[in-house]
């Protein structure tokens, strides 16, 4: 006889681990070992605006040649859906094109090539155009960018909405100076460049952008977006509302997040911290799966003894974790799913 018992759903929703696995691969890997157990999958890989946020939209369907972070040419993916486009700065401007923070000169990176892709976009007669904000290179303000589009006249009457990883002031860009590769003694030089170029925006936009959330983002690209006319929002927001994740989560079992390294910034804007509230305040029990963590007083302390935390490098060990992400992913949700 076929049981009449309700098949329990799985939400598997999350972000991207840096340099390890695509937040795509990972909801994937998630879902296959859901499956195993009979569970039913809903995959809803997400970004708070940094790596994989046009893929989560709906994947690439242009692609342009611009300036890199470090000035060589790069091939940058984007999406053109209808009058509207979607533009990932990372993939433009981002650290990884500069081969991490190792290979990159934080102070000369520039954030050139995400205005460029924005000209294109404006070439291909985008009326509202959304950037991806997050894993930038480039600490100078987003004054490349704004060198490109400074006197751009087509973006008269076209919404720009930057789809921020962090919701911090322009000073607050400095807090990820050292990621990207910045000594103490260009923390200090970026300082003074960021206070003269918000100078300039006030000066030329009449756009005073010092304390606005959200113009840190990006090593300060929001800044120069919100010169330009943009309205800076929380990326994983904008994302949640165009996939639809609140009703999803709520009709969920079990929800699965998680990033490469769970830490403070996780919980200030950020994809997984913006999930487990959500999954709070639903009732829903969250399983988070991360490359290592910071202290679990962090997560109880938002979503109690409903969360489980588990961290690969922890349960794994560092070298299975990172040669063998996604088949460790799995044997955590198999451990999950056979209780």
């Amino acid at each position: 006889m076929r049981s009449s018992l309700p098949v329990p759903t799985v939400l598997a929703a999350p972000d991207k681990w840096r340099g390890s696995a695509t937040a795509n691969e990972v909801a994937a890997a998630v879902g296959r070992a859901a499956e195993r157990h009979g569970w039913h999958v809903d995959l809803a890989p997400v970004s708070d605006g940094g790596e994989g946020f046009v893929k989560v939209l709906g994947g690439a369907n242009r692609s342009n040649r611009v300036t890199g972070p470090l000035g060589r040419q790069v091939e940058a993916d984007w999406l053109l859906r209808g009058d509207e486009a979607f533009i990932e700065m990372a993939a433009a401007s981002g650290l990884l094109l500069a081969g991490g923070a190792a290979g990159n000169d934080a102070l000369a990176a520039t954030s050139r090539g995400t205005g460029e892709l924005i000209s294109a976009a404006l070439d291909c007669g985008a009326r509202r155009i959304v950037v991806g904000l997050g894993g930038s290179a480039s600490t100078d303000g987003g004054m490349g960018c704004f060198e490109v589009l400074r006197y751009e006249s087509r973006l008269s009457g076209v919404q720009i909405v930057a789809a921020c990883d962090v919701m911090v002031p322009l000073a607050g860009a400095l807090g990820f100076a050292a990621q990207k590769g910045a000594s103490a003694t260009q923390r200090f030089l970026m300082m003074g460049r960021l206070e003269r170029i918000a100078g300039i925006y006030e000066e030329e936009c009449s756009v005073d952008v010092r304390q606005l959330p959200g113009a840190g983002a990006a090593g300060g690209l929001g800044a120069a977006l919100a010169a330009l006319g943009a309205t800076l929002v929380p990326g994983i927001q904008l994302v949640a509302d165009a996939i639809g994740l609140e009703d999803r989560l709520a009709r969920a079992d079990l929800v699965v997040t998680g990033e490469g390294l769970l830490d403070a910034q996780s919980f200030a804007g950020k994809a997984v911290g913006w999930i487990l509230a959500r999954a709070v305040r639903s009732d829903v029990p969250a399983l988070v799966i991360v490359g290592d963590r910071e202290p679990e007083l962090l997560v109880q302390s938002l979503a109690g003894g409903s969360t489980q935390v588990v961290s690969l490098v922890e349960r794994f060990g560092s070298d299975e974790s990172l040669s063998n992400t996604l088949g460790c992913i799995e044997a955590v949700i198999d451990e999950r799913l056979r209780r």
